[in-house]
């Protein structure tokens, strides 16, 4: 155990605004047509080898994200608080109507009040993915800005801010007939920051950071009204709240830190889900040691059919070993679903899913800016 907590406490390590290893891998922000092609291919072998095209979704028999895209967050939540109470964040859903205004505004001030939630706290939409619309409200003013923004008809939900500054990505696997499972990925993620030192504009911390300077097209856009600002000397400037590799965190292989007291803390908690035995545990903790014992976490999202292992997307990370874990990865939800399949779970039709990706890549484009 005191070697994996030094690894961890290596993994996260930051000094200043230096970060230790690469800053960024090669292929990192690659059109993703370019980097999933080989994964395509390799889909589509495994969909004529199974003979079905929609097969994965047949994974999480009980589940909405059983579904490629579409899920409600709202639903998958509720079924956290149901089934894993102690590990579930107080949460609320609102949907803005046509007419809504301050009656909308008001509804979720109460709201608040009513689940016990206080400012700041997390507004993201309920369909949607790749952290788009995620928002930390820390006022009023802010939370209505948020949902002034927000697009007509559409649900959002109001989520804790939960206390524990770690957050990792917990990638469960477990066949249907096997009594135990496994952890094929584990990532830890960083939220990057520079530090100011009284001189530097904020725009110019950024240029002058390894990794940051090269995602200036992420942090620029969303810290517009701070670039020309001059940060205290000492004082830290966070560049992005979402865990999201798109929107600017920093994702760290884990995998090393995978231990048998901590695949069966999981093994544990997925078998009280119904019939769970594919998905992405997005959750923050307060230690490492803690979340091995299945001990002072909370569950952030659960991510289905539709989860990746992100810990592919650690800057030290290797090409060829992405492919060959995203291959590995697909084989299992493909395994999976054929075994439901014969059991007789349904798939989602092709029709659904491909008018839920269209809805979703339009809404994406119509949420507010994640901050």
């Amino acid at each position: 155990m005191e070697g994996a907590m030094k690894s961890h406490s290596i993994v996260r390590e930051v000094k200043g605004n230096k970060r230790k290893g690469k800053p960024l891998s090669f292929f990192e922000f690659w059109p993703a047509w370019l980097f999933y092609f080989p994964v395509y291919i390799y889909v589509i072998y495994l969909m004529i080898r199974h003979r079905s095209i929609m097969l994965p979704t047949a994974v999480n028999p009980q589940l909405a994200d059983g579904q490629f895209v579409g899920e409600s967050k709202n639903e998958i939540l509720n079924i956290v608080s149901q089934y894993l109470p102690e590990y579930a964040a107080k949460h609320f859903l609102v949907t803005k109507g046509k007419k809504s205004g301050n009656v909308l505004l008001e509804q979720v001030k109460q709201s608040l009040i009513e689940y016990g939630i206080i400012y700041p706290f997390v507004a993201k939409p309920d369909l949607g993915c790749r952290g788009a619309g995620v928002n930390l409200i820390k006022s009023q003013d802010e939370l209505a800005s948020y949902l002034s923004a927000f697009p007509v008809n559409q649900s959002i939900i109001c989520q804790e801010l939960i206390p524990y500054e770690s957050e990792a990505g917990v990638f469960y696997c477990r066949l249907p007939y096997q009594e135990k499972g496994k952890i094929i990925s584990l990532t830890l993620k960083h939220f990057p920051a520079v530090l100011g030192d009284g001189v530097k504009t904020l725009k110019e911390l950024i240029e002058s950071d390894a990794r940051a300077s090269q995602l200036t097209h992420i942090y620029f856009p969303r810290l517009q009204h701070k670039l020309a600002s001059i940060p205290e000397k000492g004082e830290k400037i966070g560049l992005v709240f979402a865990g999201n590799h798109s929107k600017g965190a920093i994702f760290k292989d884990g995998r090393d830190l995978i231990s048998p007291t901590l695949i069966t803390t999981f093994d544990s908690i997925s078998k009280k889900l119904p019939e769970f035995y594919f998905g992405r545990f997005d959750i923050r903790y307060e230690s490492f040691a803690q979340l091995e014992q299945g001990l002072n976490f909370k569950i952030v999202e659960i991510n289905g059919a539709s989860a990746e292992s992100t810990h592919i997307w650690d800057a030290d990370y290797s090409l060829l070993r992405a492919w060959k874990d995203l291959f590995m990865q697909f084989n299992l939800a493909f395994m999976i679903g054929e075994y439901n399949r014969r059991r007789g779970v349904k798939t989602q039709s092709f029709k659904e899913f491909y008018q839920s990706y269209l809805r979703d890549k339009k809404l994406s484009k119509l949420y507010p800016g994640t901050h």
